[in-house]
């Protein structure tokens, strides 16, 4: 079976036009939304394609119109696109959101899989690095997996600690990872493989120039599209 994993499209639907289609199944680790331009079509992307479907903190965000607990240099960014994602979803589009689960298990050719959007002891919030010593211990909800899938942070890694495979695929939507590809991550024959893949971000940063939040705030969501770095 090829699972293509993802995470983190933040409303990016030019990125996840341009992920390939070539796989049995597709997860989904969370944030549909927030931050960028499509939050509709991404949902409905996502709703119509994809298996596994994880509620990250700003699908939570949206769908209960709450803080999203980012971190501190995103908070502007995030509650001005809240609004703005807010202001165009159906009420439908929300109620999926809130029916999200925030963790799933499978298993696949004999490999137990947790999928969860942070961390399996704090599901939407905590950002953990890859070098986090956190990873090596045994926590409740994943104590039975062979693999913990993850995203939240933005950042691409696969790891072993705890005697079971850890991996971020990283965010198709607004990478981390220094440059404007996206990333996502495909398993297939036992084994995980990190990918990337360009986008044309120039439409997206088209679609960002016109929506109806702070210039400032358009100019922090430039500087992470065009840079693949925290401004």
């Amino acid at each position: 079976m090829r699972i293509c994993i993802i995470s983190d499209l933040h409303g990016n639907v030019e990125a996840l036009d341009a992920l390939p289609s070539d796989y049995d199944e597709l997860w989904v680790l969370g944030d549909l939304v927030n931050y960028g331009p499509d939050p509709s079509a991404v949902i409905d992307f996502v709703r119509t394609r994809a298996s596994i479907v994880i509620r990250g903190n700003h699908d939570h965000s949206v769908g209960f119109d709450t803080d999203c607990q980012c971190s501190p240099r995103f908070r502007d960014m995030a509650e001005a696109t809240r609004q703005f994602t807010a202001s165009v979803l159906s009420a439908a589009d929300k109620q999926y959101l809130r029916e999200l689960p925030t963790f799933a298990r499978r298993e696949v050719d004999a490999n137990v899989f947790f999928l969860c959007h942070a961390t399996p002891s704090d599901l939407l919030y905590e950002y953990r690095a890859a070098d986090s010593p956190l990873w090596e211990r045994s926590e409740d909800r994943a104590s039975d997996a062979d693999i913990i899938l993850a995203g939240h942070i933005h950042i691409p890694f696969s790891r072993r600690a705890g005697g079971r495979l850890i991996a971020n695929p990283g965010s198709l939507g607004q990478t981390k990872a220094g440059n404007t590809m996206a990333r996502y991550a495909i398993w297939q024959d036992g084994h995980l493989e990190l990918k990337v893949l360009e986008y044309p971000v120039d439409k997206t940063l088209a679609k960002i120039r016109s929506m109806p939040v702070p210039d400032l705030v358009k100019y922090d969501l430039f500087q992470v599209l065009q840079t693949g770095r925290t401004p």
